[in-house]
């Protein structure tokens, strides 16, 4: 195990630590690797490209806590008041196993803005001006939301569900018989006793939101105008389109340090809010 890890992670860690700091492409071969510095960085940070893509990243992190939430809330109705939960558990779970590829390509026809079934709809039912969705700068990135939220729902209903069914019954009887109402039972037991269960999920949420390539690729590409390109997808133009491997190194150095800040502020800001 650890020589796959050292082979695996920590060498392309290291890898790309180094050749950020060359002008190296992947057909001069490492004789043509020329060390230049923090010069791929400074050139990085002036690139409006890369700088509109991690604004777009930015934004995209809104999709963990808005997951999170209906997430939390369909787990406690199915929990609470639906019967045949595990059917449920299946139909929720679907988008998550599914092929990235296949939901890109089925979101492609649904999101279409002249011919897709969503417009179509919106258009026989009275809306005029309908959303160009993916063909939109201004719809392109809240599609892409709006299918990550889908894909991701699954999961996080699941281990919501778990996390649901171990809360000890005798506290919500002790608030009906204080005369709590629901909204209170869910906001000061239920909200509280999943925080474990939330912060494991708000960490993955985060790292996988910088992690969001196939889905980008198949569905946008990037665009219109670069309004869905992220670090990750430039990354890979750079360094397996331009071939510019020194420049994409540099950007997977970046990314490599805001993972680990994101992650070092929650494990310290986790002793606040979580209560294990």
């Amino acid at each position: 195990m650890m020589i796959g890890s050292i082979i695996i992670i920590f060498y392309p860690i290291v890898a790309s630590f180094v050749l950020s700091l060359t002008d190296w492409n992947l057909i001069t071969g490492f004789d043509g690797a020329n060390f230049i510095g923090l010069s791929n960085f400074v050139t990085l940070f002036q690139d409006s490209i890369f700088l509109r893509g991690l604004r777009n990243n930015l934004i995209l992190l809104t999709v963990v806590p808005i997951g999170l939430y209906l997430s939390l809330v369909l787990a406690v109705i199915i929990n609470k008041y639906v019967f045949g939960k595990d059917a449920f558990k299946v139909i929720y779970f679907m988008p998550y196993i599914s092929s990235t590829v296949a939901v890109a390509l089925i979101f492609r026809v649904l999101f279409h803005p002249s011919d897709g079934p969503i417009n179509q709809f919106l258009l026989s039912v009275g809306f005029e001006n309908v959303p160009g969705w993916i063909a939109s700068t201004t719809w392109s990135l809240p599609s892409v939301m709006i299918i990550i939220i889908w894909t991701q729902i699954g999961l996080q209903l699941v281990l919501y569900l778990a996390a649901l069914q171990n809360i000890p019954q005798e506290l919500y009887e002790a608030a009906e018989v204080d005369g709590a109402s629901a909204f209170y039972k869910f906001r000061k037991i239920t909200v509280p006793l999943v925080t474990p269960v939330t912060f494991l999920l708000l960490i993955q949420g985060l790292v996988n939101s910088f992690k969001v390539f196939d889905l980008i690729k198949v569905l946008t590409d990037g665009g219109p105008a670069n309004s869905t390109n992220i670090p990750v997808l430039y990354l890979y133009q750079q360094g397996f389109e331009e071939l510019r491997t020194g420049y994409a190194s540099s950007i997977a150095v970046i990314l490599f340090l805001i993972l680990v800040i994101i992650t070092y502020l929650q494990w310290i800001g986790q002793k606040k809010w979580v209560n294990y």
